[in-house]
């Protein structure tokens, strides 16, 4: 696609109008609800006011266009600065939504939430993440170019767009920043661009309590294109300034792009800017009339919008549809060039998996013991060649995690010297960056059209937390693989052992977590979570062994989560025994002596709750007969999850200390994860259950 004009800006009255009139709304907005970050939001007008009016490629008639641009405003507090430009814009927000910001089932709430108010490309609020996600889909827009418009010249193509965001101090003191930053340097990433409000003021007052660092040197020798703007005479941004260091950004192509704008908080409120009043509380009345005389507007209305200003903004519809119709145009010409590319295209577009896509699923042979972690690299090699919309990689373990879906092609800039280097290559080296992976992994997964998933060892999920906190209240369909699942990797000890892990993890709701017992029941898995991305997004986190483990026979129910692996002999159990991952086969290896007491014993494995508990009354009571009182589960991590499933009666095997640096045989049979010591507990489960 050729390039936007570059002519210099035009700048009317009615673009100064409309800048103003969304600093008094975001006044009006916060005063009316009480609470609130004004500030930021009067102060940033004139920058998100140039970016969507003059500079952005998008249409609000459409805000999920494929051929948009992408805007991300990372510090979510300032929330404003985001809805008045939807309502001037013309998304379908309109006076009344910006009324009950902040009020319950608004479209405006406190920070903004993606799936929830059109035009919001992420949901953010915890700082440092949104800048995180924007180079995620910055990443996600270069492996799309990949797979469907590799050839054309950069810049060409209708798959180009800008990530543009707006990042401010808060996000760039947050660690994932640098993290993330780092990482888009290194990948070259030259469609996208920051605006860095440098207003020098945070909660406790001004930044010089934390914060001294010469920002555009860091970002230099991330290996950025930095810019720094003088502020207007007045103190205000200089528009003409910005829009001509937007424009040169924008042809930086070679390099992701910062430009740094000295701005003045709550500009230009006679008595609140400057102040650390202003980030995070109403103005008052006297000040936000003040300040409405200073701009020209009655400083006894609010919520005051004239209908030219309105008719002058709204005019980004008409915009929207020209770049909308050109771009349409585009896409029928490259059509007709790669109809096969169209029709992969179209086939992601839909969220469809390929024809007989599962009979790349392998099959492993029973009896055999292997790691899930290897059998999970296996089925991401043999499905890596028919799903092309799959890729990923690990935070610098991926042969530990066995993530590599294509040793040949790694995805990293022209430039780079491995060999496998390729900027549209399958396998990410997201490097020692685990909280930034997640972050650009949602990013990736907001961008659209893709697979993706990441790796580590489960122990450093907790550095990813908030981040996969934010998969699940986005419901995005990201896949984490998390390996070296318990006291079972041995003797690196305590430190990388996972015991609390996986109970926390389950606490967060929309997420679920899968915990294979063995090769076969870990490509049933991969398989589900596949079909899930379209019809049921979620995000999915697979929890993996190290050591191996035996291989039974394949059994589709474990995609509902948990399914009778071994039935009793006479197929009326007197105990359940129920475990996941590697402690499956303690809980068979136990049956096996119950059955020869003459105790009917029930095997189920239960690789995810939350997949168990979305099925009907009728299965999970085939599964976990209510009638049988008698019940174990077994988990090598503290029990919070299993009390609920077996009972008063119930007993649980499970590990609430920290583990030891020994092998794997010795801390199982030293934490009591035995055969013997499994049945031990089903004898006491049926004594209790009899009372």
């Amino acid at each position: 696609m050729s390039k936007p004009s570059h002519s210099s800006l035009e700048w009317t009255d009615l673009d100064q109008r409309a800048v103003d009139t969304a600093r008094v709304l975001a006044a009006d907005a916060v005063q009316k609800v009480g609470n609130g970050h004004p500030g930021t939001a009067m102060s940033l007008a004139p920058a998100a006011y140039t970016i969507f009016q003059k500079v952005m490629r998008h249409d609000p008639a459409d805000a999920g266009w494929m051929g948009r641009d992408r805007f991300v405003l990372s510090p979510g507090h300032t929330s404003l600065t985001l809805y008045t430009q939807l309502f001037l814009a013309g998304y379908g927000l309109e006076l009344s939504d910006l009324q009950s910001f902040r009020t319950h089932r608004s479209l405006t709430p406190g920070h903004p939430e993606h799936g929830h108010t059109s035009g919001v490309e992420t949901t953010t609020g915890p700082l440092g993440q949104g800048l995180a996600n924007a180079v995620g889909m910055a990443m996600a827009a270069r492996y799309e170019r990949g797979l469907f418009d590799p050839d054309a010249p950069s810049g060409e193509s209708p798959f180009d767009h800008t990530i543009w965001a707006i990042v401010s101090d808060g996000d760039l003191e947050e660690g994932v920043s640098a993290e993330a930053s780092s990482l888009a340097g290194h990948q070259k990433l030259g469609n996208l661009v920051f605006v860095y409000d440098d207003n020098h003021i945070s909660i406790e007052g001004d930044t010089a309590t934390a914060f001294s660092e010469d920002v555009l040197k860091r970002y230099e020798a991330y290996g950025w294109h930095t810019q720094r703007i003088e502020p207007a005479e007045s103190g205000d941004i200089d528009v003409h300034a910005l829009y001509a260091a937007l424009r040169a950004a924008q042809d930086e192509t070679d390099r992701p792009s910062i430009i740094a704008m000295r701005t003045i908080i709550a500009w230009p409120a006679p008595g609140a800017q400057n102040t650390e009043a202003a980030h995070g509380s109403a103005l008052g009345r006297d000040e936000i009339a003040a300040t409405k005389r200073v701009l020209g507007f009655d400083p006894d209305k609010t919520f005051d919008v004239a209908e030219a200003v309105l008719a002058h903004t709204r005019t980004a519809l008409d915009r929207g549809a020209e770049a909308h119709a050109v771009w349409d145009s585009r896409i029928d010409a490259w059509r007709g060039a790669h109809p096969e590319r169209a029709e992969l295209f179209d086939r992601l577009v839909a969220g469809r998996l390929p024809e007989d896509w599962e009979s790349a699923l392998p099959v492993f042979e029973p009896g055999k013991a292997v790691a899930t972690r290897a059998a999970s690299g296996t089925v991401l090699q043999s499905l890596g060649a028919v799903l092309p919309e799959l890729w990923g990689g690990s935070a610098d373990l991926a042969g530990s995690n066995n993530t590599t879906i294509d040793r040949t092609s790694s995805f990293l800039p022209r430039g780079n010297p491995l060999p496998e280097a390729d900027p549209y290559g399958r396998t990410v080296h997201f490097g020692i960056r685990e909280f930034s992976m997640a972050a650009a992994m949602n990013g990736i997964a907001l961008h659209g059209n893709t697979r993706v998933y990441g790796g580590t060892f489960l122990v450093f999920s907790d550095y990813m937390r908030n981040a996969v906190r934010m998969s699940a209240l986005m419901r995005l369909p990201v896949t984490y693989v998390w390996t070296h699942d318990s006291i079972g990797l041995g003797e690196d000890g305590p430190t990388h052992q996972p015991v609390e892990h996986l109970a926390s993890l389950r606490a967060i709701p929309g997420l679920n977590i899968v915990r294979p017992a063995d090769a076969n029941e870990t490509a049933t898995v991969w398989g589900e979570i596949l079909k899930r991305h379209a019809t049921d997004p979620a995000p999915h986190g697979l929890a993996l062994t190290r050591q191996g483990v035996p291989t039974y026979a394949p059994n589709k129910d474990a995609a509902r989560g948990g399914y009778v692996l071994k039935d009793s002999s006479d197929g009326a159990p007197a105990v359940v025994l129920i475990a996941t991952g590697s402690e499956v086969q303690l809980a068979v290896a136990a049956r096996e002596q119950l059955e020869a007491e003459g105790i009917g014993t029930r095997v189920v494995s239960m690789p995810s709750v939350e997949w168990f508990e979305e099925q009907p009354r009728e299965y999970r009571d085939s599964v976990l007969p209510p009638s049988v009182k008698a019940r174990v589960a077994v988990e090598a991590g503290i029990g919070l999850t299993w009390h609920k499933f077996v009972g008063d009666a119930g007993r649980v095997v499970s590990l609430e200390h920290f583990g030891a640096s020994a092998d794997a045989t010795t801390l199982f049979a030293e934490f009591g994860f035995t055969p013997e010591n499994v049945a031990a507990a089903a004898r006491e489960s049926l004594a209790a259950a009899r009372g």
